[in-house]
């Protein structure tokens, strides 16, 4: 899922993110609450209406986002009190707000408001956490009006095999429509998160999606899917695009580079998107180096398209035999994305 956080795929119209491919983007509920305001954008018709998406939409609950301002909350049973990183202005974020928020929007998926906690938290904080995490999972069930939209539960445990089957035997005896898993990529080092991840994933019920949050490198893909994931979502694809870094059948290629000055041939021979069938590496890097608004813009589709291609080979790949392959292949060319050791331990 491409991330939308405020409303948009930075630097793409609704048109061009579905020239890639995408079927379903992610908006972020704590910044749209805040700007413009959930109820705003519920008086302007919703979300889709209000972005012009006709497809899916998965509103995150904002509980890593105001957990992330550990220096601007204070966490209580009754939610999170945080100050807005705009502004500085008070809000408490409770399991009914965020429904509330997440019904206002309009999402079609609803994620439940959970506690992550950092990477490095101890057992005994750990616990506390995914306790919580629990008990404000029924609230947010008892919240949650289930009008066209479907809810999704997220597992915690932080880096405890232990806690992290606690957390799914608790959430797959409620009726979610689907479970995700949260509280990785937060720190931890790769060994250690493919090591939850390959954990947890077999877990979950097998009838129901199974989403990873916030991951990752193509190489993390391809490995959660092996391990049985069906969602992701992750800035990296947008954010390392604005940064001039593209992903390509050859791998990752930083187009700032002075090789690129005079290259004509195209970012990805083997990518279909209108950015390869266009323009040159010359071309993208003299506009990078130049600093046009385009860059971004041509940078952003063809990462996206890259990421949603990937996805479609490997579909092919698990129905004709090939995906395999393709894991190891994708490995080959993003395992120095990764930390030596860690991609074969799946």
């Amino acid at each position: 899922m491409p991330v939308g956080t405020q409303g948009t795929v930075k630097g793409l119209t609704p048109l061009q993110i579905e020239e890639t491919g995408a079927q379903i983007i992610l908006g972020n509920t704590y910044h749209l609450m805040l700007r413009p305001g959930s109820e705003r954008i519920r008086q302007l018709g919703g979300l889709h209406r209000f972005m012009a998406w006709k497809g899916p939409i998965l509103t995150d609950s904002g509980g890593f986002q105001v957990f992330s301002l550990s220096q601007l909350n204070k966490r209580t049973e009754e939610g999170v009190t945080f100050s807005s990183h705009i502004d500085g202005s008070r809000h408490l974020m409770t399991p009914e707000s965020s429904m509330k928020i997440q019904e206002d929007l309009g999402s079609d998926i609803v994620m439940a408001f959970d506690e992550c906690p950092p990477g490095d938290a101890d057992y005994d904080a750990t616990r506390k956490a995914t306790e919580r995490t629990h008990r404000w999972a029924d609230r947010c069930l008892a919240a949650f009006k289930g009008r066209n939209q479907g809810l999704f539960g997220i597992v915690q445990g932080g880096m405890f095999e232990d806690l992290r089957t606690e957390s799914v035997d608790f959430l797959k005896e409620r009726p979610f429509s689907g479970m995700a898993i949260g509280g990785l990529s937060v720190g931890e080092s790769k060994p250690t998160m493919y090591r939850i991840l390959r954990h947890t994933a077999p877990l979950l019920p097998r009838e129901k999606p199974r989403y990873l949050m916030g991951v990752g490198t193509p190489a993390d893909l391809v490995n959660a899917i092996s391990v049985g994931v069906d969602m992701f979502d992750c800035v990296m694809p947008t954010r390392n695009a604005r940064n001039g870094q593209a992903f390509t059948s050859e791998g990752l290629i930083n187009i700032k580079q002075a090789r690129f000055r005079e290259d004509n041939t195209s970012l990805d021979s083997k990518c279909p998107c209108y950015t390869c069938r266009t323009f040159s590496r010359a071309y993208l890097h003299h506009i990078y180096r130049a600093k046009e608004i385009l860059s971004s813009v041509l940078m952003t589709l063809h990462n996206i398209a890259y990421y949603q291609n990937l996805m479609i080979q490997v579909r092919e790949g698990i129905e004709n035999g090939s995906f395999e392959q393709i894991r190891q292949t994708t490995i080959k060319q993003y395992g120095a994305l990764d930390i030596a050791g860690s991609l074969e331990e799946l």
